[in-house]
């Protein structure tokens, strides 16, 4: 029998709880679920307002992985949609999450949460810029902190506060709140940064997406910060093998894992290690809300 819960007021249709998502841990579904039960009140500001798109896998990241923006066939009424600026679609709507209801509901279609950097209310004006850190083996994430270090200090030159996530995968995600300005603006000065970040650190970055130039290191990718790209949302799960989410780490994390020698493993962090950072940090990117932390846009 399928299990129905009420959350919120709202009743959920809950299955196949006993299925296991990832295997190397045995991960179930009912812990996914549970996951984002508890660590509900961290991921939703970075949600709401925000349209999002699902990664789901259903089966686990060894079945189906497939993308998708529109609402998926039988999302409830009460679950908010909004449209958004497609040039395919004139009629676009995307799935906005504002509570905790849709969030469950979202969890149990198995889902990465992946968001713009802009709200629903502004399309295409960002009010965050990201880098996502992507290491070319034999780089890791070890490679990565010490260009997260360098992004850190230039940004802060031009006056802006940056703060760091694991990006659930390989790499690391740099987020920096911004006052309100085009995605096309952010955009230009993103790849600035990436291609001075090149030039001052040659055998370590690339900003071009090319596979052949990669390996070894690092690549930064601005492009995410264009008004249609999305990024893993923070304290979303990822597919892979482990449950591993996309958690926010410290300065201080990040510079130990920059110093020769680290274990990239430091720098993994799984669902069921949220909820006690959560408690000993509190919420590491609550600046990113903070209207007095967001800096222009040279």
């Amino acid at each position: 029998m399928t299990p129905i819960t009420e959350v919120e007021g709202r009743r959920l249709t809950l299955s196949n709880l006993g299925k296991v998502l990832h295997p190397v841990t045995g991960t179930t579904k009912g812990e996914l679920l549970h996951y984002y039960a508890t660590v509900g009140a961290a991921i939703l500001p970075h949600l709401r307002d925000r349209p999002v798109s699902f990664l789901r896998y259903p089966d686990g990241p060894d079945g189906q992985l497939f993308f998708t923006k529109n609402p998926p066939p039988g999302t409830p009424s009460w679950v908010r949609t909004t449209p958004v600026p497609r040039s395919e679609d004139p009629r676009a709507r995307q799935v906005v999450i504002e509570d905790l209801p849709s969030l469950m509901w979202a969890a149990n279609l198995v889902v990465e949460f992946h968001t713009p950097q802009w709200r629903a209310a502004s399309p295409a004006v960002a009010d965050r810029l990201v880098f996502d850190l992507d290491p070319g083996p034999p780089a890791t994430v070890v490679e990565c902190c010490r260009v997260a270090l360098h992004l850190r200090e230039r940004l802060a030159a031009d006056g802006l506060d940056a703060f760091a996530k694991t990006s659930g995968a390989k790499g690391l995600h740099l987020l920096v709140p911004v006052v309100p300005t085009p995605s096309e603006h952010v955009s230009a000065y993103a790849r600035r940064l990436a291609v001075e970040a090149e030039a001052a650190l040659p055998k370590l970055v690339v900003h071009r997406m090319a596979r052949a130039l990669r390996p070894g290191k690092v690549f930064v990718d601005h492009s995410q910060n264009a008004a249609a790209k999305t990024t893993a949302t923070p304290y979303t799960l990822r597919a892979r093998a482990r449950p591993a989410a996309s958690a926010p780490v410290t300065w201080e994390e990040v510079e130990e894992c920059a110093r020769p020698g680290s274990d990239p493993e430091g720098m993994v962090f799984l669902m069921d290690d949220i909820a006690p950072r959560l408690e000993r940090y509190g919420e590491l990117l609550a600046p990113l809300f903070a209207a007095e932390r967001a800096g222009e846009v040279p």
